[in-house]
This record gives C-alpha cells, sequence and structure tokens, in this order.
C-alpha cells in the first residue's frame, strides 16, 4: 500500500501537471471504485467542467481541490496508483499511446480514467479494485469523521517531538502497530515501521508503555530521516506503487529490513528476522533491535 511518502511524491507531481486544469469527462469500468456519491451518473455530472485549484494531502489521502468548494478525495489503498499520459480504449483494455514504462503490465489495471483540459488524462490503475475514490463538499470533508480521526502529519513542521510524546501518551501495544494506527500517527505503514524502528534500533515488539524517552527521542529522529529521505527518492517500488509516469521510485534500492528476511543487516551483519504482529509482519535485526 502507498504511504506517506509515495503519496506525498503523487502529490507534488500532480501539482506540477494539473494546477488549473479542468475535468472534462471520466469513465469507469465496475464503478466499484466510487464510494461517494454511491452512483456513478452522479459523480459524472457533479465534476465534469471542475477546476483544480490544488492539489494536497492528509495522511495516505490525496486531495484535488476543485472550483465550486468540492474536493475529490483519492485513497489508493494497497494496490492502487495514479498515472498521468494518453491512452485509447482497445478490446476492452486501456492502451498507451507512447511507448515507455505505461506499458508496463503493472500499470494495466485501469479501472477510471479523467479526461482534463489541454489533451491529458489522469487514470487509476488498480489490480485488486480497493482504491476508494470520493467527491465531498470542502467543508463537509473538513468535518467528517475521515479526517477528524486522522492523527497528526509526521511531517508537519508544528509536528515537535512534544506533541510525538503525547500523541503516544498512554497508547497500549507494540510500538510497530501502534506506528500503523493512522489515529495516532497519519500515514505510516508496514514498510516505514520496519525501517523507522531498525534506524532506531529498536525492537518492533517492544510495548510503547516500556520505551524510554530517550528510546522515543530516537524513533522520532528516525521517523522523519527516513520519511524525508524516502519522499527524496521517490517512495517505495517493491510492490505496485508507480509515479505518474509509471515508472519506480527508488526506496526499495536502499531499504534496511523491510521484506529482507534472512538477509544481512547493514549495520552489524546479523540475520535479518521477520515475525507477526496482529497478522502483519515485522522484519528486524535481533542484533540491533534487542527486545
Amino acid at each position: 500500500m502507498p504511504e506517506l511518502p509515495e503519496v506525498e511524491t503523487t502529490v507534488r507531481d500532480l501539482k506540477k501537471k494539473v494546477l488549473s486544469r479542468t475535468f472534462i469527462d471520466v469513465w469507469a469500468d465496475s464503478k466499484k471504485n466510487i464510494k461517494k456519491p454511491g452512483k456513478f451518473e452522479v459523480f459524472k455530472k457533479e465534476i465534469k467542467g471542475r477546476k483544480i485549484n490544488e492539489v494536497g494531502r492528509r495522511g495516505k489521502n490525496i486531495l484535488i481541490f476543485l472550483s465550486g468548494d468540492k474536493t475529490l478525495l483519492i485513497h489508493q489503498k494497497l494496490t492502487g496508483h495514479l498515472l498521468l499520459g494518453k491512452w485509447r480504449l482497445k478490446d476492452g483494455s486501456w492502451m498507451p499511446l507512447l511507448k515507455g514504462p505505461l506499458e508496463e503490465p503493472v500499470n494495466k489495471f485501469i479501472h477510471l480514467v479523467f479526461w482534463l483540459s489541454g489533451d491529458l488524462m489522469l487514470a487509476l490503475s488498480d489490480l485488486r479494485k480497493f482504491a476508494k475514490i470520493e467527491l465531498w463538499d470542502s467543508k463537509e470533508l473538513e468535518c467528517s469523521e475521515v479526517f477528524r480521526k486522522l492523527g497528526p502529519d509526521p511531517l508537519n513542521k508544528d509536528f515537535t517531538f512534544k506533541k510525538f510524546e503525547e500523541a503516544l501518551k498512554n497508547k497500549r501495544g507494540k510500538i510497530k502497530k501502534v506506528l500503523m494506527d493512522q489515529n495516532v500517527i497519519a500515514g505510516i505503514g508496514n514498510i516505514y515501521s520496519d525501517e523507522i524502528l531498525w534506524e532506531a534500533k529498536i525492537h518492533p515488539l517492544k510495548e510503547v508503555s516500556r520505551l524510554s524517552k530517550q528510546e522515543l527521542k530516537k524513533i522520532y529522529l528516525a521517523m522523519k530521516k527516513i520519511l524525508q529521505k524516502a519522499i527524496i527518492l521517490k517512495g517505495d517500488s517493491m510492490s505496485d506503487y508507480r509515479l505518474l509516469t509509471g515508472e519506480k521510485g527508488d526506496y526499495q534500492e536502499v531499504q534496511k529490513v523491510y521484506q529482507r528476511e534472512g538477509k544481512g543487516c547493514p549495520w552489524c551483519g546479523g540475520t535479518i528476522k521477520r515475525v507477526k504482529i496482529n497478522g502483519r509482519s515485522a522484519h528486524y535485526c535481533p542484533q540491533c533491535q534487542k527486545l
């Protein structure tokens, strides 16, 4: 699933390409991805003719702010990613007009297409069809449960160590699980929780209540460092995530522990282990990250 760095990369790239463009039309095959409004024809009527004023992010949610006080919310979920380009529909499949990364298999599961002014198309490729598309009244979205439950964004300038401490105060459970809780901190998932905890040299199974202030500080600093580095490298494309161009990000090339079970720890040479936490895998070095 795209996490904060992947979503932030997509948002930054969208800002460079789609601001001031207008939605001309929209196509969807199963309509499964469109959650609000429930009927596709209503969604289509509401979005056509609206201008893109700004693009932003809340946690893992992409927000496209439109004219007429509307906001298009896109959550890419497990296998979804946005693409920009030009396609034609042939025998039930969307084919890119230009040769290149958009032709790669991972980019061919297109279930939603927007036509934008200026002869450009925005598409959603989503193998599992779990991605969520919602069109909101902007004021309603700000007050919605979607945002009300979200924790603070770890890259906000005002997210100080003190606020990080407060976010984790009285939280129960393993630190890996708590870091991935979107109600505690928004945007961190399986990949970056592993990488952050390795960087901080904290065992993923350690109870939050047993973490010292010094250990919390290490996690906080590692979180800032790892997320910023991943954004610079344009995200992790070990799985389905791709850039708007269809190309891969590069963070998977520098991963230290995530999906590296049985390989050597880059720090001490120990063997990386994998353990299950509530059905999710945690990767760590038992020598560097002692429980």
